[in-house]
């Protein structure tokens, strides 16, 4: 349990290379779960629902019933059926992913033309978002810079990678540390391809995105000044594999310009997939180099840096070294050293700086120090000593963590993450989850905002067995939460969001739908994310007893949208699901248990059914109060109301309706009275014979959900507004005797409240009465309760739009 308060500031530098630091700054102060929570300054840093599935239409050819299609229950927002999602007619990497590589390379050798790339251009919008170049840029091919253009020279290394104008260096880091691993560098960099045989203007990069690998193409038109490339390049300028390799990286993030800023994990994970772990070198653990020289044994990648100096740019110590700038780690071993006064073995860090200039470490172990002449000229050469200009430098480990500040690792595989390998028995299990922040539905906040922080999205995790080798009896486990497309959008304005995470223990005998709100107000979390950052992925490893845990991924502040990827690794496997619960009526079998009349008429095969007096025992999920004083006069003056009204026929109409039940309402409730579409609905839910009428008997029954709904209305209107908040409407409906899986209570929400996420009184009926009436209809056809139900085209249109 944690009962510490801690306050933490965030501070980010980035530089475009040109004018004054940029320096964003944000401090958080968070502690137990008891609450509390400041925000100072800043801005961030900017470098199953259930299981419900209709079909319409009769069975299948084959004579089985399953239905011809689900709705898939991946994803918290919903999916309407047959309609199309906001996603598919403007996903962002819809252009870049659906370029196929081989088609287009065919189509131009067939025509004799170079690709230009539709999906980004050779124009200024493609460098900067956000402002004019400073200059005018030259978009040329590799031909028209030198006279022997090659892909790549005598082989890709660190080396080729040299910055230019753009403040990138995280990317550069990341690149240089790609090099190192050859067979990782050939899956981001298909080595295959060439100037010569085949050249069609076109070059295709790899890179993990968001869950998968997606194929980049670019066409080889780059941006010059004079001639010259003004970003990314090879030493070698005959040599353009990485300033191709930036264009298609830039193309994926949406221009040149979001490359600015950023963190080299962020570069590592998008080229290997691999799982990002953060190391603040001030508070190190002790097995930091053995974390490290397993790590680089394995092919992870690595960068370290120093907090930026937020009064100079790019400030360069007296030791060689320059603050707020991205350093690649290509080289962890332990150097034999043996003297006439010693002998043994000594951890070293091998480090590059992306300038690849003489900006190195000047301290012990540098090029050109005393030191090397203790190590035999063999050994500089088997570890590939050079002492020239070029960036890269030794340092011992002991001068490395402390003169650097902040290390990242990207880990190749979940089986790479831990610090003992036995042999390749070990293996890591993975899971992954992608989900979604909704403002007005599960955008909570975190736990400092109680009231909403439980409507977040919630993972039911489920520990079996501990390590084999941990005395302890516990449980490792890795999770990570990734923020999807932020860097891209840019362009509109959204920046990196301020994410983390909470674990809890979840207690036996719970449920399986979501943990509610008095849940977090009496049980504190287990473990957490190290800190809530404005990065693109948060990532802590955990030790934990086998048990069952809740986790719950958020923002720092409530309302913000965002899509995710949460992934969890465990040593032993271990089950993962989002706590959700299936949509249907509560059934509650104690002794408050209530009838409820469904007026409903079934729809099969184009017949219609009058099932308007059949009664299910579908139990209410709380108790119908005695009626007030003041409730039974209103009573009293509804049936007189209804007698007046209603003529010989003893029935009434949905005008009709409308008078007799706001003439009681509106003295009650502060609104305009129930509208003419709400009052239809009521008269549907029981109009089984489409007569558009409803009789007294029906009215009774109507009249008893009337004051069970009202009554939890007020209940949760805590301020009197007359309006409940759209994350306390899923807690109405329960008390009201709904059970709603995520993605129906998503659509709830979008359907019945308004822009500033309230729902009135009126809608709050409207959204009840219609959920009742569809839950009656399809539970009036499931006759064998199985979820599915069959509607013909007609029935499906009646009930639907009948309601």
């Amino acid at each position: 349990m944690y009962t510490t308060r801690t306050t933490r500031t965030v501070r980010t530098f980035y530089s475009d290379g040109r004018g004054p630091p940029k320096v964003q700054t944000k401090t958080y102060t968070y502690g137990d779960d008891s609450g509390g929570s400041s925000v100072n300054g800043g801005v961030n840093f900017g470098g199953g629902g259930g299981r419900f599935q209709i079909r319409i239409g009769g069975a299948r050819e084959d004579g089985t019933d399953q239905p011809s299609f689900s709705v898939p229950a991946f994803s918290q927002r919903p999916q309407v059926i047959g309609r199309s999602t906001r996603k598919e007619k403007k996903d962002p990497f819809s252009g870049v992913i659906n370029q196929s590589y081989d088609v287009i390379k065919k189509k131009c050798l067939e025509e004799g033309c170079l690709f230009e790339d539709p999906e980004f251009e050779a124009e200024d919008s493609s460098i900067f978002f956000s402002r004019a170049p400073p200059r005018p840029f030259e978009w040329k091919r590799p031909h028209e810079i030198c006279d022997n253009p090659v892909f790549i020279s005598d082989g890709a290394s660190r080396f080729d990678v040299q910055q230019g104008e753009l403040g990138d260096c995280w990317l550069l880091a990341a690149v240089a540390s790609l090099t190192v691993n050859q067979r990782l560098f050939a899956k981001v960099v298909p080595p295959d391809q060439t100037f010569e045989d085949g050249y069609c203007g076109m070059f295709r990069f790899h890179f993990w995105r968001q869950g998968e690998w997606v194929e980049v193409v670019v066409d080889d038109r780059l941006p010059t000044y004079y001639g010259q490339l003004t970003f990314m390049h090879s030493l070698d300028k005959n040599e353009f594999w990485s300033a191709l390799l930036e264009k298609a990286y830039a193309k994926l993030e949406g221009s040149y310009e979001s490359l600015k800023g950023g963190s080299t994990c962020e570069a590592m994970v998008d080229f290997t997939g691999g799982v990002s772990e953060f190391f603040d070198l001030r508070k190190a653990p002790p097995n930091l180099f053995s974390i490290m020289l397993k790590a680089s044994q394995r092919g992870s990648l690595m960068g370290c840096s120093i907090d930026a100096d937020p009064n100079q740019l790019e400030a360069r110590l007296a030791n060689g070294l320059v603050m707020g700038h991205a350093y690649s780690i290509t080289s962890v071993l332990l150097m034999d050293i043996e003297t006439p006064n010693m002998s043994g073995k000594i951890p070293m860090v091998r480090v590059r700086n992306p300038w690849g200039n003489e900006a190195e470490w000047k301290g012990r172990w540098s090029d050109q120090s005393r030191e090397w002449s203790l190590i035999p000229d063999s050994q500089k050469e088997e570890m590939g000593l050079t002492f020239d200009d070029d960036g890269e430098f030794w340092m011992s480990f002991d001068d490395f963590s402390k003169n650097f500040e902040k290390l990242e690792i990207c880990n190749l595989g979940p089986d790479s993450l831990e610090e003992e390998e036995l042999d390749g028995k070990k293996r890591w299990e993975g899971h992954t989850e992608n989900g979604e922040w909704i403002p007005r539905v599960n955008a909570g906040g975190c736990r400092n905002y109680l009231d909403t922080f439980w409507t977040n999205p919630q993972y039911r995790v489920t520990l079996t067995d501990p390590d084999d080798d941990d005395d302890d009896d516990l449980c490792t486990m890795l999770v990570g939460v990734l923020q999807k497309d932020r860097r891209k959008k840019r362009k509109e304005g959204l920046d990196m969001l301020t994410i983390g995470y909470v674990i809890y223990k979840i207690p036996e005998g719970t449920g399986e739908g979501p943990l509610p709100l008095d849940f977090f107000k009496y049980n504190a979390s287990c473990a957490k994310s190290n800190s809530f950052i404005n990065m693109r992925e948060v990532c802590t490893r955990h030790k934990l007893s086998p048990g069952q845990y809740c986790i719950i991924p958020s923002t720092f502040e409530p309302h913000h949208a965002g899509n995710y990827l949460l992934r969890l690794y465990t040593e032993r496997k271990s089950h993962t699901q989002e706590m959700d619960e299936e949509t249907g009526i509560i059934e509650d079998q104690g002794p408050h248990s209530s009838m409820m009349v469904i007026g409903v008429y079934n729809v099969v095969n184009r017949r219609v059914y009058d099932n308007r007096c059949e009664i299910h025992k579908i139990p209410a999920a709380r108790e119908i109060p005695p009626p007030t004083d003041e409730e039974q006069e209103q009573e009293q003056a509804l049936k007189s109301s209804f007698r007046r009204v209603a003529g010989e026929d003893l029935e009434i109409d949905a005008y009709e309706l409308r008078d007799i039940l706001n003439a009681v309402f509106t003295r009650e409730f502060s609104f305009d009275g129930f509208s003419l579409e709400t009052c239809r609905s009521m008269v549907a839910m029981h109009d089984g014979d489409l007569s558009g009428k409803l009789g007294f008997d029906e009215f009774k029954v109507l009249w008893a959900d009337l004051r069970r709904w009202k009554g939890v209305f007020k209940e949760y209107d805590r301020d009197k507004s007359g309006k409940l908040s759209s994350y306390e409407l899923r807690s109405a409906l329960h008390a009201s005797g709904f059970r709603l899986s995520n993605r129906t209570f998503s659509a709830l929400v979008m359907r019945y409240s308004s822009k500033d996420g309230q729902v009135e009184f009126g809608d709050f009926i409207l959204c009840a009465i219609r959920m009742k009436t569809m839950l009656a209809s399809f539970k009036n056809i499931d006759v064998d309760n199985s979820g599915h139900a069959a509607f013909d085209l007609d029935g499906f249109i009646q009930t639907v739009m009948y309601s």
